[in-house]
């Protein structure tokens, strides 16, 4: 019976933890967060609250943000400074254009669908990555009319 209700209380215990993380409302002590592999950059904060990585590093896989364009533009300029903010991500961090494996791309409008595509087409080298298209609901955040995240491996 005491084995019962230790594994009852093992159970809760991790429901409630659980629970509390995803409204964040606990902290994981940093012994069970810490991956040695795991290198993440550009931290945004809101507050003091950190909201989300620039880039994580893991391994020979590099993910990096949704990167956007927020100037005044037409999507042909927008597009060529988020693929230029993708390629500095990949250097910093030891991979390359050529080397991405997966690009997200989020339109404000679907009719900029063609002009992005020009600007896109030929900036991963001959073997382009697979890629997924959508328009957002609403546009994309900051006002920017494309934003990009991808997945890249690190080395050759």
């Amino acid at each position: 019976m005491k084995s019962i209700n230790l594994s009852r209380r093992q159970s809760f215990q991790k429901l409630t933890l659980g629970v509390a993380g995803l409204f964040g409302l606990t902290q994981v002590r940093a012994s069970h967060q810490e991956n040695p592999q795991k290198r993440v950059s550009n931290i945004t904060h809101d507050q003091q609250i950190p909201l989300f990585s620039g880039s994580v590093r893991h391994g020979n896989t590099i993910y990096v943000a949704g990167k956007g364009a927020h100037f005044d533009g037409d999507i042909k300029a927008h597009t060529d400074h988020v693929l230029k903010e993708l390629e500095k991500e990949l250097v910093k961090h030891g991979s390359s254009m050529e080397q991405v494996l997966k690009v997200n791309v989020y339109l404000a409008d679907l009719a900029d669908y063609h002009p992005m595509n020009e600007v896109y087409r030929g900036r991963f080298g001959d073997n382009p990555p697979v890629r997924t298209t959508v328009a957002t609901y609403g546009g994309v955040p900051g006002n920017s009319l494309v934003e990009m995240d991808c997945i890249a491996a690190v080395g050759s």
